[in-house]
């Protein structure tokens, strides 16, 4: 609300300006540029607190449900009084080692979901001044996706990395680096425009792959991501996020994805937790 309220003083201030000194409406058009960005920032963030929240409700709900699951079977075997205590007994039990295999896991998924914002909010201000058309943070799903568009990485039909895109890959590399927990899948996507040439590349196949394999030897050779960490490669023309009928929507199909994820082991680690029958 008080950001609203600056707003509406800068904003007010601006309409003035036949009543204050040029130095005074530099400061007001400054601090109202200003609060307009903060704004963008805070909408950002609370979409993404928003979308967290949706999946860890619906979680919930379904844990919920297969709690209230166990507990009636466990009612139902105390009114029947041909089932001996010892088969009570391991219901009990059952349903105890499954509370606590709830709790681990929320516990568990609380966690992700902290880093994962955490890493998101990062990225999204490490680059706070590249134009939102060439670069978008997200998170979906427990990962964070990073899109990059090909007109800043590449000329059209290359794979080679510009080096106006160093300053960008070098951004995304310091957060990558400083989260060394979390696994590097580097995906090149085109449009559906084809491509007919006895060299590489020879199709879209071959320059969605390379352009995701080029990106990540600059991640590897340039800022020091441990390649151990890096899957890299291609989806053609198959994985369009637009339609391939309009120019903006080519545009955003030929993107370079960085998503950043947990490691498999760790998914492994929270599978082992699951009581045993």
């Amino acid at each position: 609300m008080k950001i609203f309220k600056i707003l509406a003083v800068s904003a007010m201030a601006l309409g003035m300006t036949s009543c204050i000194s040029k130095k005074q409406y530099d400061a007001l058009s400054s601090n109202y540029k200003q609060c307009i960005e903060n704004v963008g920032e805070r909408q950002r963030e609370i979409q993404d607190l928003k979308s967290q929240n949706s999946a860890l409700t619906s979680e919930n709900n379904l844990l919920k449900s297969q709690h209230d699951a166990l507990k009636s079977s466990l009612d139902a075997c105390l009114s029947n009084t041909g089932k001996s205590s010892a088969n009570i007994d391991k219901l009990v039990g059952e349903i105890n080692a499954s509370n606590s295999y709830i709790k681990q896991l929320i516990s568990s998924n609380a966690k992700n979901d902290s880093l994962n914002l955490a890493l998101s909010n990062k990225l999204k201000r490490s680059l706070d001044n590249v134009a939102d058309d060439d670069v978008q943070v997200k998170v979906l799903k427990g990962v964070v996706m990073i899109s990059l568009s090909d007109k800043m990485l590449y000329k059209t039909g290359d794979y080679n990395v510009l080096p106006a895109a160093q300053e960008v890959l070098g951004k995304v590399a310091k957060v990558i680096n400083d989260y060394d927990k979390y696994s590097v899948l580097i995906e090149g996507n085109t449009d559906n425009a084809p491509l007919n040439s006895p060299n590489l590349p020879k199709d879209n196949w071959d320059l969605s792959a390379l352009r995701g394999t080029a990106v990540a030897k600059v991640l590897q050779t340039q800022f020091g991501v441990d390649p151990a960490r890096i899957t890299a490669g291609g989806r053609s023309e198959y994985n369009p996020k637009a339609t391939n009928m309009s120019v903006s929507g080519r545009a955003e199909n030929r993107r370079t994805e960085i998503i950043i994820m947990p490691k498999l082991d760790e998914f492994m680690k929270l599978m082992d937790i699951t009581p045993k029958k």
